[in-house]
This record gives C-alpha cells, structure tokens and sequence, in this order.
C-alpha cells in the first residue's frame, strides 16, 4: 500500500533524523478503500520543538507550538498538518483534556492512548512501510470499529469518544463491536463534562455525516448510534422522551422519536437540525393532555433551550426555532388561499427551507418520498403571485417610506408598509403608487380613531 503525501512533507520525512509517521484517518481511509482523507495527522518519537525546528528548515510554515501536549500544527501554503509526540494520557472524569501528559519512544505505548484500533495504525512516510502495533489495520480493512483497549476503560477516559464513535461510525460505515457499544452505553454519562459547544459540533458533524464519503443516510445511522448506547438521552433528553410514544396509526408508522429520526434522515442537509427538533414539543405536550395538539407552538422555546443549552449559533438558533414553530401550519391543506398568501409573504424569508422542512416530515411519518401535497398547494399560490406581482418584500413595494411622509406619522411608517405589504399579498395588481397611499391613509385614519376610542 502506497499513500501519496505533499512533495514538502515528504521531503520533511526524508530529513527527519526519526522516523515520522501519519497515523490516524490518512491511514485508515487508505486500509479502507475509501477517499483520501484532506487531513493528516503526524507521530513521531520526537519533541515538538524538534519537529518545528525541522519543518521550519524544510520550508514549512509552523502556525503553533504546544510544547505541553507535544503538538504542532503547521502546513505548506496549501494543506495543513496536526503532529504529536509519542505520549501517554491521563484523564480526569471523562474530561477531554487529558491531565497529564507523558512522552515516550514506544510506538505501542502511544498507540494505546487512541480511541479506535483502527485509527492507531502507522505509515512511515520516508519508508513507504506500515507499523501496526495494535492490530488495527484488518479492522480498517474489515470496517470495524473497537477500542485499543478495554472499551469501557477508553470511553471512561474522554467522553467525548461518545460522540466520536457515532460520527465515525456514520461517516466511515464501520460497524461498531458489541464490547465497543457496551461500553459506551456504560460511560454514556460522562458526556456531562464535555463541554456544550465540542458536542454540538460533533452532533452537527453526525447530522452532516453523509457528506464525508457521500455515503446515503449515514447521519440517520450515527443519530441510531447514539439512542443505542444511550448518549442521545443525556444530550437531547427532551427529543428522547419522544421513544414508545404512539401516534396515529393512519398517518404515522413510527413513534415520535423514530419519527424525528426518520424526518432528519431524508431532510435536505440545509434543514438537518430543524427536521430532528420539529417535533420536540411532542412528548412535552402529551404528558400534560394525552394529545400532541400544540406541540408546534409548545416546541419552539423547547427548541430554544435546546441550542442555548448546546451553545448553538444565534442566527441558526432563531432559523431552527422558527421553522419549528411553523412546520405545522396547514397541514391538512385547508387553509384558505387568502391566508396561505398572508402566511407566504410574512415568512418569505424562510419560505424555501420551510418546504424542506414539510416534506422531511411528511416523508418521515410512512417512509414516503414522494412530494408533500401541501407543498404542491403553495407552489401553485406562490407561482399566482408571482404572476401577479406580488411583492414579496419591501423593497417590491410600488411606495417608499420616505413617500409616505404626511400620510402617516413618521414612528408608525414601519408598521404601515408591512400592513401594505400584507394588503398587496390578497392582489398582486394592488401594489401601485396611487392605491397603497389611498390604503396608506386608511391605515393611519384607522389607527387615529382606534386610538381616540382608547382615550
């Protein structure tokens, strides 16, 4: 087996006076037929200062020197490389950090401080030769993932691993060992001391996990992982009580949790996280009436303490609690067409992602990807519109507020122009200068006399 490597890094290899290794995902996607990886991490029974002194010779950048840990990061201008002394860990509680770190000149000893056997294989980059102190390289070849050690040693040590497990998995298809998911499910509670923002971005890397290899509901298979060794109920307990909730039989074939589940695996990558929370307010709901009536409206704060819990991004934050809070709206297809126009215009911003949002869900109740009738129904309003000239903005808007400067009072001039957008949604031939100041008018004369009745 020959791993192809950027011409300044084999050149470093070459000058090293130690052997330098990749290890790591370089090696294993290459055991496991799969696409080169873009990241290569290095080893070597060497200080970091040595290597940084060496790359810095072979005219490599260095970006940064943890002389505690052993590390180095550095690249060529194009491609960026992560290397680490030989050391052992020492963890404290399950804390990702290890506590203590010592170095060693033994291939073995810092093969044993991995997570995975198949990630602690070594290719000698100046040799063109593998070590493979562990055994992992069949597990590679095999696509099989288990511990270097004792699994419920290596996920006691850093629980992070219980998240690292789920996404390689996913993303790789390696199967996991039965002692592996054991494992795990006995040290699922240390993901408490990992920290929010580390298991929000592994969850988004597993909601994500098909993209890596381009492998087909890969991220339905790591959100399966996660519920199997139990690590789903102590990061999202409120999407986990949805399991054994029985819905309609007519409509769904999935409990709630299974529901969400399937929802996220055929959504669009751009609604992943949306489409698992859109039913969050289910079980919320059902314990207090028996019924998921409200679950949408019930569904939004919870999703919002969800990704304030998880530390999640504002803007994606508001997105996802929106569409949450929307996903229920004419589901049945009854709405009227004057409200479906009003309900288009005042969410226009979120319109697209809103319709892969219903037909994640509606796919994910029978299993069924074929299109959503209630998308099929706003298309055919939206495209009328359109036809029309509907705007869809304020900018669209035939008036100004600076055009409204007499008609109405200066404070108010915001709220008039969205009511005259909303006027303009009912009749796309309303949107002219001469008919929205007339209803400008009316609007302010309106508001005049409701506010003299107050008085």
């Amino acid at each position: 087996m020959v791993i192809r490597f950027p011409e300044k890094l084999q050149r470093l290899a070459a000058c090293a006076p130690f052997p330098l290794y990749a290890v790591g995902g370089a090696v294993r996607d290459a055991l496991a037929g799969l696409p080169a990886s873009p990241d290569i991490d290095l080893a070597a029974p060497a200080s970091a200062e040595e290597l940084s002194r060496l790359a810095e010779r072979c005219g490599l950048q260095v970006h940064g020197v943890y002389k505690n840990t052993g590390t180095v990061n550095f690249g060529d201008g194009a491609q960026k490389f992560e290397f680490t002394s030989f050391r052992t860990d020492t963890y404290r509680r399950g804390e990702h950090a290890p506590a203590a770190v010592a170095f060693t000149q033994d291939i073995r000893t810092d093969a044993l401080r991995r997570d995975f056997l198949c990630n602690a294989v070594y290719y000698d980059i100046a040799k063109g030769t593998l070590e493979d102190p562990l055994g992992g390289a069949d597990d590679a070849r095999s696509h099989v993932l288990r511990t270097t050690r004792a699994a419920e040693e290596v996920f006691a040590e850093d629980g992070l691993r219980l998240m690292r497990l789920a996404r390689q998995a996913a993303q790789l298809g390696f199967a996991p060992s039965e002692e592996c998911v054991e494992g795990a499910r006995q040290n699922a509670a240390r993901i408490r001391f990992i920290s929010p923002e580390r298991i929000f971005a592994e969850l988004q890397a597993i909601l994500h996990a098909d993209e890596k290899y381009g492998r087909r509901y890969a991220h339905y298979e790591g959100l399966k992982l996660l519920e199997r060794t139990e690590v789903l109920g102590h990061i999202l307990p409120e999407l986990a009580a949805g399991k054994g909730l029985p819905q309609r039989a007519d409509f769904h074939d999935h409990d709630v949790l299974e529901h969400s589940f399937r929802a996220c695996k055929y959504a669009d990558a751009r609604v992943r996280l949306a489409a698992l929370l859109h039913d969050v307010g289910k079980p919320a709901v059902y314990r207090q009436t028996g019924k998921y009536h409200g679950h949408d409206a019930a569904g939004e704060p919870i999703a919002r303490a969800v990704l304030a819990r998880l530390k999640a991004p504002k803007k994606l934050t508001e997105t996802v609690c929106r569409l949450v809070l929307l996903h229920m709206y004419d589901l049945d297809g009854r709405a009227r067409e004057n409200k479906v126009r009003t309900f288009l215009v005042k969410n226009h911003d979120v319109y697209g992602l809103l319709l892969l949002v219903k037909q994640a869900d509606y796919s994910g109740c029978k299993d069924d990807l074929s299109p959503c009738p209630t998308i099929r129904k706003w298309e055919e309003i939206r495209a009328r519109m359109a036809a029309e000239g509907v705007p869809f903005t304020l900018r669209g808007l035939a008036v100004r507020g600076d055009e409204l400067r007499g008609v109405v009072e200066v404070q108010k001039t915001g709220d008039v122009l969205q009511k005259l957008l909303l006027f303009c949604a009912l009749d796309g031939r309303r949107n002219r200068r001469e008919t929205l100041l007339e209803e400008a008018a009316r609007i302010a004369a309106d508001g005049a006399k409701t506010g003299k009745n107050k008085a």
